[in-house]
């Protein structure tokens, strides 16, 4: 059947339509509307300089010579007048961000936030990394620009200012109103000729692209507008304004796409010029030729003079989405799709309902992307994915082996990947694969190397197992292991997508597309429980496809700030407006109003929460009830008594002048007019040796070309297409319909464990229940974000959740919070030791005290027992911690710098029910939360308690959501399995513990670990190491380590356990289980009455995120892994209101907390990291644009701290400064260290500079500067401010080295360079070491 249909309209009647997908290794494309011939499907390499320049170029040509049967030169512009349409995707944006292969940019930030993007949000990218790789930034060189604004009043504030009120301050001739409606205070208008001549010297210096983000320019345009025209004027080719490109709060995330913008665009026009030169009259489009547009991000296609650099990123993955869409999709039944498109380096994964889903911010390459863009959730895990056995675990990626040198098959030297094991496996034939391999690229793929490569690996896994009493494994079994890894890992995002939405993954449809696509669908199906798997027949083409389906877009924003119930109006003229301005663009590309369709949207959140939800118009059109209702649905609750808000306003406009495709039958209706009929014979092609999970299989072999509607092929089978081959399992029955193939899977009841035979550890099973059990960890966390209440919880992501065993023992902790691993253990073993006797089903504790494995009160842990189907016996446990940033106590925030007990920190909990039979204990938490706290002198009761109930529920769902995955587990595999796999997971951690000790002990000769650091009032921490070589244990004695002392640095003694489990995962360096066995040969001692082992009466609040950094510090120093980094997460709170400690009168008023930053340790080989938290800490900090928009302070500046990272070899990483600004009066806490004993460097390195905390205060005839110290309370008036200025890290090495001079000099002549401010570094150690 034709792919596009037959042409209806005028306007497409006479002209060959082509779509193009140009992905990273293969260029697809289609040929349709050929006067009496059949679409054409032509597939070439993208890249092949011998025989053609452009892909797309020789694509088009051989279409057209097989159209009009006349030969076409290939150096000769081509005739477009046969072309009516070119639709193309395109990887070149893609693969530039990936490798950096662009002309840089330069930045134009508002000054003091020179460094703002290369902070970013502050966190690392890998949490176990200490040599931490942050994407480089796609800008050489930063222009701090003279101007600032910053928005008048404050959300947060409990009396928000009356209309009369705001009226008036807009008579100021410094206050304006936003596009957005807020009022905007110029603080510094922008210094017009500074900026020119600043400008015309990056003109000079060879500069051509800019990027210009000034803060809150997303509601105060007029200062970017201003530089954009200085820009054009002088020249500049490429100039990205933030303001313009999508105007929405959030500089980094708003300046990392103007980057994006600047940084690509160039090279997309670039090639798009190419392309147009390909063609006679270079596809300027007349409004009569040939209209040639681009696939943007999010499903639309623009017409190439409009196709920029952002907009170009997933253009590729974006036509696929558009084509299972459109094609897997069944209005009738309305069941929603996963679109599974597999390829060799990654896999795709989508959801689609009924209507496109976008996301306006993700991160792509470590580039934050602020854009409309399909929702979509990559893997790295596909064909190309190497395999890898490690642990006594089996792996697939995240490494690739890409196409060169390929999977091991490919005749180039290359690694085992997946695509070896679906070879050996037989679900791949060299015979129906291309014969494109070898010197001469005419060979098929290598079998016998795969299987070669197999049983080398297979006879080192076997060798493991006969150490363990295991049963030994054959080749096909190893294969087949392996598959089943990667087929978990690749389940484990799309169980993201749905659960994280509020969707059940099992009411889902799976479209499977993609090269490898195929030979997993119905694995990743059974996986998930899935019944359906949808192919279509041109699945393998589908991106293409997509590209012709889609329609052409525009799009308007608009920002814009204010309550819902009092801007109904103003909302809805700003749609208006938009529509006609999206209307007005669509005729200008020649569309007729019949042809458009516009999507309406507002984006709306709570007040207090930055968690926004872009609503569609509904029929009725209330906004606002519509927002309710889908928060409900998606996190399981509401906020009755709190503003709705609106953040910003958004039209989408489609059209499509193409003809219409011809009408596909819905595939249920189709399904339910045919007679289904067994497959003949006599239409088997081959017949191939496939092996399952019972062995070898003879599998026919059908061609998809040769079947017909209504025939069922019953599996096992095979089905090639041409370009593909699916697997259909035992069991599965294959339907084909006209344009689809439908496979059922058949449920596979779960076989009941045989109670007679022994257990044995098989390594297969072991990775994958090892996935399921940080699977569940991972799930429960996803859970708690989303029905979280506070931003702490639900933004800031301040929380781990982790599963325990039937004694409260670790099994599995989500890479969350890292002060948090290891010390849940505590807390649950503490509440099963005192209740387990007498647990119910649904009974639910809550804890957060320190002698009930607690590490500071804020962080309250929830625990929930689950049982077993007899309903008699405990067989799991699960438990969430979360950050509550207000509890009560002396000040707000429940983190008081200058608390000495622990009482003043806030709510104390020991032990209580939170949940028993079925009823939350509402008013019980309420007396501990409020009463109990406000009960002691100088203290209040929780300043937020609607947001600690909602967030305490979050943590019971959260539990329960891990334990029906616990349940369905077991039903599964049964609970003797499953308890059997989890004490082997403990093992198989404590393997690789005793392994890496063993390994210390021969790499120190033997010696014993000693180090010591100090706390900044001199406190000593010390830690001796004994290893034992012969066990692979080791006694961690801290001895030495001084008292507990009267401040709140006091660290509950599992917080000692947390750092060292963080360190030994770190320095071990692969990918092991985070569970007890971690710690199962350490033995801790740790004197009582120490800083690191306090009586029960101590504060305790710093501990956690700042003791636990200097825990860290010393067993950095002991294994001699690295310098120190910043040693530190500089805990800065403000706020007012609550209960006044004179009077016992509560106000209103609002609290807030943050952590910040600092420089990371140098080590053997690498620089520290500047701007970036380090080791116990991971969390976000906030947006400058949002922290002014919420609270009484302005940002004045956010900057690296140049030159404080340590000299050495290997520089350390510098800190940070950030200084606030204070709007009215505040109560203010900072809790840091590192200000006196400076972070230290290793092997020679020289330390890293102390921090410094400043308090500036206005006077009337001038300021006072302050040193504030690491720890104080303190309060502040308008105008005060406050610099905090972080650590940086140590160095490692002596530049008086010889080698370190060799490696310096070369270095340096080799043109290398260090961050802004260190340029003289080098030099200056140069002159050290002569």
């Amino acid at each position: 059947m034709p792919l596009m249909g037959n042409a209806t309209s005028e306007s497409a009647t006479h002209g060959i339509r082509i779509a193009i997908d140009r992905g990273g290794t293969f260029t697809d494309c289609i040929g349709s509307g050929i006067p009496g011939k059949e679409d054409v499907v032509i597939k070439l390499l993208s890249v092949d300089p011998s025989n053609y320049k452009d892909a797309p170029t020789e694509g088009i040509r051989r279409i057209l010579e097989l159209a009009t049967g006349d030969k076409i030169a290939r150096e000769a512009p081509i005739d477009t007048s046969p072309i009516a349409s070119i639709k193309m995707g395109t990887t070149v944006a893609t693969n530039a961000l990936l490798e950096r292969s662009s002309e840089p940019c330069a930045l134009l930030v508002s000054r003091g936030f020179g460094d703002l993007l290369r902070i970013g949000d502050q966190t690392r990218p890998k949490l176990f990394d200490l040599n931490i790789r942050r994407a480089a930034p796609l800008f050489k060189q930063v222009l701090e620009i003279d101007e600032r604004v910053t928005l008048e009043g404050f959300t947060e504030n409990p009396h928000q200012m009356s209309a009369s009120e705001i009226d008036a301050l807009v008579d100021d001739v410094e206050i304006v109103r936003g596009i957005g409606g807020e009022l905007v205070r110029i603080l510094e208008p922008l210094n017009v000729e500074k900026t020119r001549q600043d400008l015309q010297a990056l003109y000079d210096n060879g500069v051509r692209s800019l990027a210009i983000i000034l803060l809150h320019s997303y509601t105060f345009q007029q200062h970017e507008l201003r530089i954009g025209e200085l820009a054009k004027e002088i020249g500049f080719p490429q100039i990205s304004l933030s303001s313009q490109l999508l105007p929405m709060i959030k500089a980094v995330s708003r300046g990392h796409s103007a980057a994006a913008d600047a940084y690509l665009t160039p090279i997309v026009q670039k090639y798009i010029d190419s392309f147009r030169c390909g063609f006679i009259g270079h596809l300027e489009d007349d409004g009569t030729g040939t209209r040639c547009e681009f696939m943007q991000s999010d499903g639309g296609l623009v017409g190439w003079q409009r196709f920029n650099g952002l907009q170009a990123v997933l253009s590729g993955p974006a036509g696929g989405v558009v084509g299972f869409s459109r094609t897997c999709y069944d209005a009738n039944t309305e069941v929603p799709v996963i679109g599974f498109d597999m390829g060799g380096t990654s896999t795709d994964v989508t959801r689609y309902a009924g209507i496109l889903t976008h996301t306006l911010e993700t991160v792509i390459s470590g580039i934050t992307i602020q854009s409309p863009q399909l929702e979509i959730n990559t893997v790295a895990a596909g064909g190309g994915s190497v395999l890898t056995y490690s642990n006594g675990l089996f792996q697939a990626g995240p490494q690739s082996a890409g196409a060169h040198p390929g999977p091991c098959c490919y005749r180039k030297g290359g690694p085992l990947c997946v695509t070896d094991a679906n070879l050996v496996l037989g679900r791949l034939s060299p015979n129906y694969f291309p014969k494109i391999f070898g010197p001469d690229e005419n060979q098929p793929l290598d079998l016998a190397a795969s299987r070669k490569a197999f049983a080398a690996l297979t006879k080192t896994i076997n060798a493991d197992i006969e150490k363990n009493g295991g049963n030994i494994l054959g080749v096909e079994e190893v294969a087949l292991g392996f598959l089943d890894v990667a087929n978990e890992s690749m389940c484990r995002p799309i169980r993201q997508l749905t659960e994280s939405k509020g969707f059940n993954t099992t009411d889902h449809n799976l479209a499977s597309f993609g090269g490898a696509g195929g030979q997993h669908a119905c694995a990743i199906a059974d996986r998930l429980k899935i019944k359906k798997v949808l192919v279509h027949k041109y699945a393998s083409i589908l991106s293409a496809y997509g590209m012709a389906l889609a329609d052409t877009v525009q799009e308007r924003h608009s920002p814009l700030s204010s309550v819902y119930k009092d801007s109904v109006e103003e909302i809805y003229g700003r749609l208006d407006n938009l529509q006609n301005q999206v209307s007005e663009s669509l005729r200008g590309e020649g569309f007729k109003p019949e042809q458009m369709e516009f999507e309406r949207y507002v984006n709306l959140r709570y007040a207090g929460s930055d968690t926004t939800i872009m609503v569609i118009q509904p029929l009725d059109g209330d906004f606002a009830t519509a927002f309710v209702r889908e928060h409900e649905r998606e996190f399981s609750f509401t906020l009755p008594n709190r503003d709705v808000l609106v953040e910003n306003v958004r039209v989408r406009g489609r059209a499509n002048a193409s003809p219409p495709l011809a009408k596909q039958e819905s595939p249920s209706k189709e399904l339910s007019t045919l007679t289904l009929t067994p497959v003949n014979d006599k239409k088997r092609a081959d017949i191939l040796n496939v092996f399952f999970e019972g062995g070898w299989v003879k599998a026919p072999l059908y061609l998809l070309k040769d079947t017909l509607p209504g025939e069922v092929i019953t599996g096992p089978a095979m089905v090639f297409d041409e370009t593909q081959m699916i697997v259909v399992r035992p069991g599965a029955a294959a339907k084909m319909l006209q344009a689809h193939i439908i496979i059922d899977l058949q449920s596979q009841e779960a076989q009941q464990a045989d109670i007679t035979r022994p257990l044995v550890e098989d390594p297969v099973e072991l990775s994958i229940m090892s996935n399921r059990f940080m699977g569940i960890a991972e799930q429960m966390g996803l859970t708690l974000q989303r029905t979280s209440v506070s931003v702490n919880i639900k933004e800031r992501l301040d929380f781990s959740c982790a599963l325990f065993g039937p004694d409260g023992g670790l099994v599995a902790n989500a890479p969350h919070v890292p002060v948090h691993l290891g010390s849940m253990e505590h807390a649950v073993r503490y509440q099963h030791n005192l209740h387990s006797k007498t647990l119910r089903p649904g009974d639910v504790l809550v804890s957060n005290h320190p002698l009930a494995g607690g590490t500071h009160l804020p962080d309250i842990t929830v625990i929930t027992p689950i049982f077993d189907a007899d309903r008699k016996h405990i067989s799991f446990y699960t438990a969430s911690r979360g950050h509550h940033s207000e509890i009560g106590g002396i000040l707000p925030g429940s983190m008081p710098a200058g608390s000495t007990k622990l009482y003043e920190e806030g709510a104390q909990i020991k032990s209580m029910f939170l949940v028993r039979d079925g009823r939350f204990h509402e008013e019980e938490i309420t007396k501990v939360l409020m009463d109990d706290a406000g009960s002691y002198a100088g203290c209040s009761g929780t300043r937020r308690l609607s947001d600690n109930l909602n967030d305490l529920r979050a943590q019971i769902a959260a539990n329960y959501k891990g334990a029906n995955l616990v349940h369905a587990l077991i039903a599964e595999s049964g609970v003797e399995k499953v308890h059997f796999y989890m004490n082997a997971i403990k093992n198989n951690a404590a393997k690789a513990v005793r392994r890496f000790l063993k390994q210390t002990h021969e790499k120190f000769n033997g010696k014993q670990l000693q180090a010591i650091d100090h706390m900044d009032d001199g406190t000593p921490i010390g830690v001796t190491i004994t290893i034992d070589p012969d066990e692979g244990s080791a006694i961690f004695d801290f001895e030495g380590t001084g008292l507990e002392g009267l401040h709140c640095f006091n660290a509950p003694h599992a917080i000692t356990r947390s750092a060292s489990m963080y360190m030994l995962r770190c320095m071990i360096n692969e990918d092991i289980p985070l569970n007890e066995g971690c710690l199962i040969p350490i033995t801790f001692k740790i004197p009582h009455g120490t800083i690191l082992n306090p009586s029960g009466e101590a504060a305790v609040c710093a501990g956690n995120p700042i003791t636990s950094q200097r825990i860290t510090d010393v067993l950095i120093k002991a294994f001699r892994a690295c310098a120190a980094s910043q040693g530190d997460c500089n805990v800065f709170s403000f706020g007012f209101g609550g209960t006044d400690p004179t009077t016992g009168q509560a106000t209103q008023g609002v609290g807030f907390g943050e952590t910040v930053c600092g420089g990371s340790g140098a080590g053997e080989n690498w620089h520290g990291t500047s701007g970036v938290h380090i080791h116990m800490t991971n969390t976000r900090i906030t947006d400058p644009e949002v922290l002014e928009k919420r609270l009484p302070v302005i940002l004045r500046r956010f900057s690296l701290r140049q030159g404080s990272g340590g000299a050495g070899l290997y520089h350390g990483g510098d800190g940070v400064i950030r200084e606030y600004e204070f709007l009215r009066p505040l109560s203010c806490s900072i809790l840091s260290e590192r200000r006196v004993y400076q972070p230290f460097g290793l092997c020679g390195g020289a330390p890293g500079q102390a921090g410094r905390n400043t308090l500036v205060e206005r006077l009337e005839n001038g300021e006072r500067w302050v040193n504030v110290g690491g720890r104080k309370d303190f309060r502040v008036n308008p105008g005060d401010r406050f610099i905090m200025e972080t650590p940086g890290g140590g160095g490692w090495g002596s530049a008086s080295d010889l080698k370190g001079q060799q490696v310096l000099e070369q270095r340096f002549e080799d043109g290398f360079k260090l961050p802004p401010g260190r340029e003289n570094h080098i030099q200056m150690m140069l002159e050290q070491s002569n």
